[in-house]
């Protein structure tokens, strides 16, 4: 199933092959959670997130349109979700943490002459200090940094998960990355 394209699948899938489906939530799936879990700051809720993300492209498999990547609308349904998700966590006022590493990804070690523990703790260091300054940031802010940043998507990509012109991607990118400097000095890394 690997030679198909994501719209092939979601054809093959609609004509009632769950190979085609299941393909589909193999190639995305990590993405998704990943996505979900920055955003959650929880790795249980994200991957609750995504099985309900995967489940709406199920349920919707018809309705289904190749009018842009796959994955842009996988990633608005995730987004969509995600966002509902936060609103109303914030309505019950529960409280999120968040980790930069993907849970259950053990931390590489160079095995190179380089490898200094004081750069190893140094980098450790910063990684904290940026996964406090996410948490402060507002979803929307989060959401974009995450997109781009984290996802590695472009700017084309994340205005079609938005549902945004491309100028308001690169806008709210620029305000989000300012806001996340802030954060840091806020946080006493103006000398990152």
């Amino acid at each position: 199933m690997t030679e198909f394209s994501d719209w092939d699948l979601v054809a093959r899938a609609r004509s009632g092959e769950l190979n085609a489906y299941a393909e589909l939530v193999r190639r995305h799936q990590s993405q998704v959670i990943h996505f979900c879990m920055r955003m959650t700051r929880d790795r249980q809720d994200a991957e609750d997130l995504a099985q309900e993300c995967f489940v709406r492209v199920y349920r919707y498999l018809d309705r289904l349109r190749p009018e842009a990547k796959f994955s842009t609308v996988l990633f608005g349904i995730a987004r969509n979700l995600t966002l509902n998700f936060i609103r109303d966590a914030g309505r019950r006022g529960r409280g999120i943490t968040q980790s930069l590493t993907r849970e259950g990804e053990t931390e590489r070690l160079l095995e190179d002459a380089l490898h200094r523990p004081d750069r190893e703790a140094r980098r450790h260091e910063i990684e904290q200090m940026i996964e406090r300054g996410l948490e402060r940031l507002s979803a929307e802010h989060r959401e974009i940094i995450v997109l781009r940043e984290v996802q590695g998507m472009d700017y084309e990509a994340i205005a079609e998960i938005l549902k945004c012109r491309l100028g308001t991607v690169k806008s709210r990118l620029a305000r989000a990355r300012e806001q996340l400097r802030v954060q840091l000095v806020e946080l006493g890394g103006e000398l990152l």
